[in-house]
């Protein structure tokens, strides 16, 4: 549905409401704007407002479908860019995802909103209360969207952060648990976390250079600063992908060690009640001739001897470790 349609002339959002038949007029005045706001629109709505400011089809697509990675396209005198908001739920250890799409062209810009992460009317309000940078036009509404999506990952890596250190620690501790499946777990949303601000790295960059005419040259340092957070983030997600590989190799090969241990342990007291069971079965044949079969001495000898293998091999095998 269209959520906000308003014209913004001269820093400052205009009276009144309007209509959707207008907007692209009203854009075209002096020092004017719009600014169109949708949140999962239909087919029929999308197509409305894709006429009214002759947005390519292509991108039109990408928007109506919304599963695009993160990307920035010009198309004609137009921009065209993907974003992915993001919210982790700390509890469940889950990165999810949401998308917002905008297009940017002299006298408009419309922003296409799936899913419940990212609202823009925060965006909204904090852009009212600056007029002097209003008046640069859309690009500043696309700084502002900018600014709040990437200012949104610093508190996931911060999360993030923590339960990386917490599976860290639990590896390294003095009792380790099952932690193989956590570390997979994260891994894979520390991956999905890194698909959705990598590949906006470039095109910041781009933006920050003030390489596209739709970009004021008075905005670049704005442009600047998001670009530096994102390279933040971006960084810090790098190092996690790294650690929590080192951390399941880690985790992998202590799971190795304690099953060799609790081999040799095995293999330990096998060997120890291998002894009395060899004993006992040769005893158990049923020869009436055997060595110190009828010997007064000869129960109480074969029990010190099988005492005496077992203590022996018991202190061997604990002086090596296998004990």
């Amino acid at each position: 549905m269209i959520v906000d349609c308003a014209v913004y002339e001269d820093g400052r959002r205009r009276d009144g409401d309007l209509a959707l038949d207008d907007a692209y007029e009203a854009g075209r005045e002096a020092g004017a704007f719009v600014w169109i706001g949708l949140h999962e629109p239909s087919t029929d709505e999308f197509d409305s407002v894709a006429r009214e400011f002759n947005l390519h089809e292509l991108a039109v697509e990408d928007a109506i479908k919304a599963q695009q990675r993160p990307k920035l396209e010009t198309y004609g005198d137009s921009l065209f860019m993907v974003l992915k908001p993001v919210r982790y739920r700390d509890e469940e250890e889950v990165v999810e995802l949401g998308q917002i799409m905008l297009f940017v062209g002299e006298g408009f810009i419309v922003t296409v909103r799936h899913g419940e992460i990212g609202p823009l009317d925060g965006v909204r309000r904090e852009l009212e209360s600056r007029p002097e940078l209003v008046r640069c036009g859309p690009a500043f509404v696309l700084y502002s969207v900018l600014d709040r999506v990437v200012d949104g990952y610093l508190p996931v890596v911060d999360e993030i952060d923590r339960d990386v250190q917490q599976v860290e620690a639990a590896v390294f501790s003095s009792t380790p648990g099952q932690a193989t499946e956590r570390i997979y777990k994260l891994k894979g949303e520390v991956l999905d976390f890194h698909r959705a601000l990598a590949p906006l790295v470039d095109p910041l960059l781009s933006l920050a250079g003030a390489r596209h005419p739709q970009i004021p040259d008075e905005l670049g340092s704005y442009f600047r600063d998001v670009y530096d957070h994102l390279l933040r983030a971006n960084e810090e997600v790098d190092g996690y992908r790294e650690e929590l590989t080192s951390v399941l190799q880690a985790n992998l090969a202590q799971v190795s060690v304690r099953q060799n241990e609790d081999t040799r342990r095995i293999s330990a007291w096998v060997a120890i009640v291998a002894v009395p069971t060899a004993i006992a079965g040769i005893y158990g044949m049923n020869f009436e001739t055997m060595p110190e079969l009828r010997w007064t001495y000869g129960y109480p000898m074969v029990l010190g001897i099988i005492l005496a293998v077992c203590i022996s091999l018991f202190v061997r095998f604990k002086r090596s470790g296998w004990l």
